[in-house]
């Protein structure tokens, strides 16, 4: 497939990552000229600063891995993200709220932060792993009311978990896909061939740590 680099986004959200960890995924970004890299919030400023002059995008998480913050806590995570130079968002969708069919709650919740991205785009991870495929539906179902732009599959922090899968992204893509919002698949994304089977199923995004590898074949 061509041009699969520009349907990564270079991920490192460990807890443990270190400084020399960060500086080898933007060199890594620069050189095979990804899409974007995704960090955790307080490392979007040094992402910004080493890949300036470039065009890949600085993506970053709010209300990550859990999604239980108050939606006015993801908001402001936010705006502080995005004035320290983050492109796009990606923030975790309040599963309890989901489960127990508090759709209101989940809108609003999405509706907060969106109010806050300006004009960056908004994706919303669903956490696919911990959904049945009606839930998985219905979500995407708020995130168009909610006029988020992307659906996501996973954190890639469910203990035990699979991440994206091919009939979850299928079912995203199909739901989703008339309203014009796009599909990000991340989670155990570790191959190419399993990078060009998520794209064939409808994603967009790949989020994925093993972007080299995946190049690379």
């Amino acid at each position: 497939m061509e041009n699969l680099n520009k349907h990564i986004e270079h991920t490192l959200l460990k807890q443990d990552a270190s400084y020399e960890d960060f500086i080898k995924l933007f060199d890594e970004a620069k050189k095979y000229n990804f899409l974007g890299v995704c960090v955790n919030p307080m490392y979007v400023k040094l992402a910004k600063d080493n890949l300036e002059d470039t065009d890949v995008k600085v993506v970053t998480v709010a209300g990550f891995p859990l999604g239980a913050n108050r939606p006015e806590a993801k908001a402001y995570e936010t705006k502080l993200a995005i004035e320290d130079g983050a492109d796009e968002i990606d923030m975790v969708i309040n599963v309890t709220a989901l489960k127990n069919k508090d759709y209101d709650f989940v809108k609003y919740d999405i509706e907060t932060v969106k109010s806050f991205c300006k004009d960056k785009p908004l994706k919303v991870i669903l956490e696919t792993d911990l959904l049945t495929k009606e839930e998985i539906k219905k979500a995407c179902e708020i995130c168009i009311e909610a006029k988020a732009d992307f659906v996501k599959t996973s954190t890639g922090f469910v203990k035990n978990g699979v991440g994206a899968k091919v009939e979850d992204v299928e079912l995203m893509y199909k739901t989703v896909s008339p309203y014009g919002l796009k599909v990000k698949a991340s989670g155990g994304i570790r191959d190419k061939e399993t990078a060009i089977k998520m794209l064939e199923a409808g994603a967009e995004r790949l989020g994925t740590s093993s972007g080299v590898k995946i190049i690379e074949g």
